[in-house]
């Protein structure tokens, strides 16, 4: 019996150190984009799954949140050089930078958020946001009083006209004679730190009759959802999970899972399980979802829920197609 207790002992002890010696061979490091850690969208997203993975393991990880385009370049060096490894990029205009440092650092394992970049050491992770996109679109519609409805982005790129298009897609599924209104903010970085701009495009959509916005805005969104509340319309959240910023004045949140994609990175890295490749997430598994909380449960009927509970599993199985604006850039509606 002492024998097999020892034998029992000697093994927990030995996973205990391999798991210890696995943790302490990795060095996580996230590049954050504009709009930095606190964005309370993507950014804090992914700043949300370091820290699960820090609580589950003790891993620390470092971060750096770019000021200028720079120093995304300067950033990602720094980390390889230091001995980081993984290193998340967050955000598709990362690509540029990541592509030259990753061919450097061969041997450093890399992730980017929000895009593709075909290196042997680099894993890209991308999400269906136009199916999301249709579901709240389906539930702006039927929440809405006047049958118009308006979006708001932030940087004009393809990306987040996938949102966009995505979205009037939903809207019209619910109602094909509604109004959407679209802006977007600017064509440079600074078009996701503009909350004062966000709320003045909220604001114009309002005033043309729009009773909920929708925003893929980052920081700038934070203007339209302020906006929403402040005209007593609704709001939709991106990303995170919103609901709580306005409670009763965020319809819903399209989030995606950006926490669950940097803990998956930094966990298959520590057990030695990260591979590089594109991985793609969407409905099915909650890679995307829209937010139902004791935030917005009031302002979600049961029509409403049934109808989005119907979509997704239509568009799961394929019997509802989704236009994807980045393999087909128009929007056919």
């Amino acid at each position: 019996m002492k024998k097999t207790k020892a034998i029992i002992c000697t093994a927990v002890l030995s996973t205990v150190m391999a798991g210890a010696a696995l943790a302490d061979s990795i060095k996580p490091g996230i590049v954050y984009d504009f709009g930095g850690r606190n964005d309370r969208s993507f950014n804090e997203a992914a700043y949300r799954g370091a820290e699960q993975f820090k609580a589950r393991t003790g891993v620390k990880f470092r971060d750096f949140e770019i000021q200028n385009p720079s120093q995304r370049e300067q950033a990602l060096r720094n980390f390889a050089r230091r001995g980081l490894n993984p290193i998340i990029t967050v955000g598709f205009a990362q690509a540029g930078a990541l592509e030259k440092v990753a061919k450097e650092f061969p041997d450093t394992q890399f992730t980017i958020i929000d895009t593709v970049v075909d290196l042997p050491n680099v894993r890209s992770v991308v999400f269906k946001e136009q199916d999301g996109s249709y579901l709240v679109g389906m539930l702006a519609e039927m929440a809405s009083k006047t049958g118009k409805v308006g979006f708001v982005g932030g940087m004009d790129v393809p990306l987040i006209r996938k949102f966009a298009c995505g979205y009037k897609q939903g809207v019209k599924a619910a109602n094909p004679d509604a109004e959407v209104f679209m802006n977007m903010t600017g064509t440079t970085g600074a078009a996701w730190t503009d909350p004062v701009k966000g709320g003045e495009l909220a604001l114009s959509q309002f005033a043309r009759g729009a009773d909920v916005v929708y925003h893929a805005a980052g920081g700038t969104g934070i203007g339209v959802l302020q906006a929403a509340a402040d005209q007593g319309k609704l709001g939709i959240g991106v990303d995170s999970n919103q609901n709580h910023l306005h409670p009763g004045h965020i319809l819903t949140s399209m989030v995606k899972g950006v926490d669950a994609a940097v803990d998956k990175t930094m966990t298959d890295a520590m057990n030695g399980a990260w591979t590089p490749g594109v991985l793609v997430l969407g409905l099915e598994g909650d890679g995307v979802y829209w937010a139902l909380d004791e935030f917005n449960k009031d302002l979600i009927t049961p029509e409403m829920k049934a109808a989005v509970d119907q979509a997704r599993a239509d568009i799961i199985s394929g019997k509802i197609k989704v236009h994807d604006y980045m393999t087909d850039n128009s929007c056919p509606l």
